[in-house]
This record gives C-alpha cells, sequence and structure tokens, in this order.
C-alpha cells in the first residue's frame, strides 16, 4: 500500500508517517520545501506550491489513499493576514489536490483528513457527538466549516471520506502541551478565565492510532478524536502542574485580561467543547491513553 500525506513534517503528521513505514506502507509526501524532499524507497518527497497552484503529479503515481493534514498553525495572534493563510492553507491546498486527481490518472479510493472539534458551538454543558449539526459562531467555526467543504468534494470523484475532528493534541514537543507547560514551569501558571471551560483533549499516540485505524478500516464520515475522559481548563492546569512538582497559586487570569493579550485568539483557550468519543469506539478502536493523569505521566 502507498500513501500520500500533506503535512507530513508536521506534528501529527511525522508520527503518521513513521507509523505508516513501520508498518510497511509507503509513504509519499507533499512539501513546500524543496530543502525536505527526500527520495527513500518507502518515503519520497514531492514540491507543491499551492499558492501558485503547482503541484508534482508524481506525488499520485501508485497512491490508493490520501492523509491530509495540512494547515497553518491557529495559535498565532489572527491578524487578517493570519485569518487568511489558516483557511487558505486548508481550502486551497484540497482543491489543488482535487484539481491533480480531476486531471491525472489515479487509484486513489479513500482520503482521510484532518478537522477539528473547535466547530461545535461553545457549552459549559452539551456533550457533543458527530451527529450535532450546531457550528461555533467563530473564526474556527467558520474555518472548519469550509474545510470539511473542500475536503468533501473528492466524493465527486468517487472518493471516499473521512473526517477527523481532532481536539487538544499531547505531545512530549509541541502542541499544547508545550504552552502549558511554559508558565507552570516559571511558578505562573493558572486556570484560563472561570477555568470551568472543557478540554477534549487527546494523546499524540492515539491521534496517530485513529487515522491509521481510519485508513486500514476504509472508515467514511466524520470522527471525533478525543480521549473518552475530558477535563475542565482547571483540571488541566492542576494535573499538569502535579505532574511537573510545581505549585499553582496564582489567580486564575481573567477573561478580559487575556482577550486584551491574544485578541480574537483569546477564544481557543475560553471555548469549552465536550465532545464524545463513543462513535470511533464503536468502530472498534481502542484508546492507549483513556485517563488524564496516564498521558501526562507518559509525556512529561
Amino acid at each position: 500500500m502507498r500513501v500520500l500525506i500533506t503535512g507530513a513534517t508536521g506534528l501529527i503528521g511525522s508520527k503518521i508517517s513513521r507509523s505508516c513505514r513501520d508498518k510497511g506502507i509507503e509513504v509519499h509526501y507533499l512539501t513546500t520545501s524543496k530543502d525536505k524532499l527526500e527520495n527513500k524507497p518507502d518515503y519520497k518527497g514531492f514540491y507543491w506550491n499551492p499558492n501558485e497552484n503547482e503541484i508534482d503529479s508524481k506525488a499520485i503515481e501508485g497512491v490508493d489513499a490520501i492523509i491530509n493534514l495540512v494547515g497553518a498553525s491557529i495559535a498565532e495572534r489572527w491578524t487578517p493576514e493570519q485569518k487568511e493563510k489558516i483557511l487558505k492553507s486548508r481550502t486551497e491546498t484540497a482543491s489543488l489536490l482535487y484539481k491533480c486527481l480531476q486531471e491525472n490518472e489515479h487509484q486513489i479510493k479513500q482520503v482521510v483528513s484532518a478537522s477539528a472539534i473547535g466547530v461545535y458551538p461553545s457549552s459549559l454543558e452539551k456533550l457533543y457527538t458527530e451527529e450535532d449539526q450546531g457550528v461555533d459562531d467563530s473564526f474556527v467555526g467558520e474555518v472548519v466549516v469550509k474545510w470539511e467543504e473542500a475536503v468533501d468534494n473528492f466524493k465527486d470523484l468517487g472518493i471516499e471520506v473521512a473526517k477527523i475532528r481532532i481536539g487538544l493534541v499531547l505531545a512530549e514537543n509541541g502542541g499544547m502541551l508545550e504552552k502549558l507547560k511554559e508558565p507552570v514551569n516559571f511558578n505562573v501558571g493558572s486556570p484560563l478565565g472561570n477555568g470551568k471551560q472543557w478540554q477534549s483533549w487527546i494523546h499524540i499516540e492515539d491521534i496517530t492510532g485513529i487515522f491509521m485505524y481510519a485508513l486500514e478500516n476504509k472508515l467514511t464520515g466524520v470522527y471525533n478524536a478525543v480521549a473518552p475522559n475530558p477535563v475542565t481548563n482547571k483540571e488541566m492546569v492542576n494535573e499538569v502542574a502535579s505532574q511537573l512538582g510545581k505549585p499553582v497559586w496564582l489567580p486564575n487570569v481573567p477573561k478580559v485580561a487575556l482577550k486584551l493579550v491574544l485578541g480574537e485568539m483569546a477564544h481557543i483557550v475560553l471555548s469549552s467543547q465536550l465532545v464524545s468519543s463513543d462513535k470511533i469506539e464503536r468502530e472498534g478502536y481502542s484508546f492507549n491513553y483513556v485517563n488524564l493523569t496516564k498521558a501526562l505521566e507518559d509525556l512529561i
């Protein structure tokens, strides 16, 4: 089997690439950096430049499935320019891939694409499943809707589509945990806002596992990629501090202060998404990390 991965050198993509190769699945990957092009028997890079509608069509030769992970980070201040970059890096890349498949012979039967739980409206009470149709009234909600619409277009080519709505990724290097550890390490960690907002997290090993499970079992439709036991922001900060052996003695950071520092991007840390993992578990996926304590023990 051979897969084409976009975003293959990122936090999640590098793990999935390694997992594919460990399982004997050859990896083709697309990169905007010619310095990152490699040419190994099971790992070959191909250049693309979505801004210029440029893509090396050799990337799809012999490929059975696409794992789509590309997208600019939303964890940077949302200037108008950054917002445009965040949106286009998800929609225009999908359109370019679509055009490449439309214009060239290929044998691709499946696309497994990243998405985000940020599409669900912020709520302190509601447990969200994949059946919920509501969309968060925010920039993140808008991005996810347009992102998923762009990915759904592949169905027009007779390709099956799976969309993996990713929660807050915990990893040793990078992701949410790195940002949480910094203030805690300096003894200035504290809950954000009222600290009651739900944070549906997932260990990097499980996000990798879910993508591989979707690929190998040819899943279609929407799946939440979150651990079975979400926590509040206060519980998250306290558990990280406990693992690091640091105190949490400062009062909560007020919402108004966060909005002053982060601007509109404060929505990411203040919004509350209590999200269910039941659907992927019913499909047969078994989580490696069910509880936050064990996940952080592994990573910290």
